[in-house]
């Protein structure tokens, strides 16, 4: 058995609501986590191969399949990455990267950010250039901390994908299972 995160399927559920929320069209600053990071990796692998229509329940890089439901034949032409740089899944490497990012390329209407740091770490640097995290630009990231939360009930990002850190009792359960021959 497989027990443990699925970053693919991360990835894949971001795009997922970020092209239902921009009704399929965004110019996207991609924050991508730590370089040759196996998440920031397959986090980036779901988010493009569900826009490119590629992405299904069933990839070998997705542990738990089923979800999200594949992308429509053809994905969505009209979300584009149009800038991508690793943030190295901290708030302020990710406030430093899109705010660079963000002045070379004011047309950015969305962010994704492999975690929710980075994600933070944007909003305030959207904020610093007078600019409304939500409105202006929307975000969605990965991880689901207790800041992150407040930021989508305070308005300023989107969603964000948990990433459940609770396997503990779960690996126990299933240890005593087998240990027991079931």
């Amino acid at each position: 058995c497989f027990i443990g995160s699925d970053f693919y399927q991360e990835g894949a559920r971001a795009a997922q609501w970020l092209a239902e929320t921009m009704n399929g069209e965004a110019q996207i600053i991609e924050l991508f986590g730590t370089t040759g990071a196996t998440a920031a990796i397959d986090r980036n692998r779901g988010f493009v191969d569900y826009l490119a229509g590629t992405y299904t329940p069933d990839h070998p890089d997705s542990p738990s399949a089923g979800t999200p439901a594949p992308a429509p034949e053809g994905g969505f032409p009209g979300m584009e990455i149009i800038a991508s740089q690793t943030g190295e899944f901290t708030r302020e490497g990710g406030r430093q990267v899109f705010e660079t990012l963000y002045q070379a390329n004011p047309e950015a209407n969305a962010v994704y950010a492999h975690n929710d740091e980075m994600a933070l770490g944007a909003i305030v640097a959207l904020e610093a250039q007078g600019k409304v995290p939500g409105e202006d630009v929307i975000l969605v990231s990965v991880d689901g901390s207790r800041d992150a939360l407040q930021a989508i009930i305070d308005g300023t990002l989107g969603a964000t994908v948990e990433c459940s850190p609770f396997f503990g009792p779960i690996a126990c359960d299933t240890l005593v299972a087998y240990a027991a021959g079931e």
